[in-house]
């Protein structure tokens, strides 16, 4: 396991250069809601971009898509129906903890735990597809129409969304098998490099003088997002994996991993953008990392090969 440890390890030392530079104020008040916005706005699509580009979108038909998906949409609806049911929270709030509970950080936490424990990272792919192209626009859709604007502004906004159109652009260049050629490729790159520091360096800043995590009176939603993202979402994808899609195996146990890991720092960053359950994310995010390390460990060591 130590290939996953120095994945998580990767990721807090960038938090913690973060926390650091919040608390030193080198970059000044608001920083992070500039990285966040970075990240949104600018780095993310162009990651997408070239996510999709290189893809498959095949692999969303596979059957490991019944699981993956399956799990992710189930708890994201188990918390939306729970959180209107008990804290009558508002829509907005409602997606940002629908995402937090099943939005996975398939992509720089998922590729290596991949590579290392399922020996290929294709696995992380139909996950990572469906997220971009239906959980993340949706999800977006509803953060997006929380602000006050017309009807038409509404019906049109997956087609304004930052991530919607990097994902549109990267199916459009995979549907024409264009190779771009290293004029356009490169400025791309760069771009796209910096989504993931970025948004872990905004959730970092955002740290430094935040409360203790799950207090006060959101702790309630914060905990059951953590509770279906660490416990219910493996749980479900192993149960439609084994007994509907059939699975077993590196089969089984990819959808399992997967589903496993913590809840990805996009979730922080789209509900930064929109002031919308901001702690929430953040918290969810913070836990959930923590609570994914002894989870994933004893999934490998239970559904792994002997």
């Amino acid at each position: 396991m130590n290939s996953v440890l120095v994945g998580f390890g990767a990721l807090v030392a960038v938090i913690v250069v973060g926390w650091i530079a919040g608390r030193a104020r080198v970059l000044g008040d608001g920083a992070a809601g500039v990285l966040s916005r970075l990240s949104y706005f600018v780095a993310t699509p162009a990651l997408l971009l070239l996510t999709l580009a290189e893809a498959d979108p095949g692999v969303l038909l596979s059957p490991a898509l019944v699981a993956s998906a399956g799990s992710a949409v189930l708890c994201a609806l188990l918390y939306a129906g729970l959180a209107r049911w008990r804290w009558r929270s508002r829509p907005a709030e409602l997606a940002t903890g629908a995402l937090a509970s099943s939005y996975v950080n398939a992509g720089n936490l998922g590729v290596p735990i991949a590579v290392y424990v399922l020996g290929d990272a294709s696995y992380v792919a139909p996950v990572l597809l469906f997220q971009v192209l239906v959980l993340a626009p949706v999800g977006l859709t509803v953060l997006a129409g929380s602000r006050a604007e017309s009807r038409s502004r509404l019906l049109t906004q997956p087609l304004r969304t930052p991530v919607v159109i990097g994902c549109a652009l990267g199916l459009a260049v995979a549907a024409a098998d264009w190779a771009m050629p290293p004029l356009v490729r490169q400025p791309i790159d760069l771009l796209a490099a910096l989504a993931v520091p970025a948004a872990l360096l905004a959730y970092g800043m955002s740290l430094h003088g935040a409360p203790r995590p799950a207090s006060g009176d959101g702790a309630g939603q914060v905990w059951l997002a953590v509770a279906l993202k660490t416990v219910a979402q493996p749980a479900l994808a192993f149960a439609l994996g084994k007994w509907v899609a059939q699975l077993d195996g590196v089969a089984l146990l990819a959808v399992v991993i997967t589903s496993a890991l913590p809840t990805a720092q996009n979730v922080f960053v789209y509900a930064t953008t929109y002031d919308r359950g901001t702690s929430l994310a953040r918290d969810v995010v913070l836990l959930s990392t923590i609570l994914s390390v002894p989870v994933l460990t004893t999934t490998a060591i239970v559904l792994g090969p002997r």
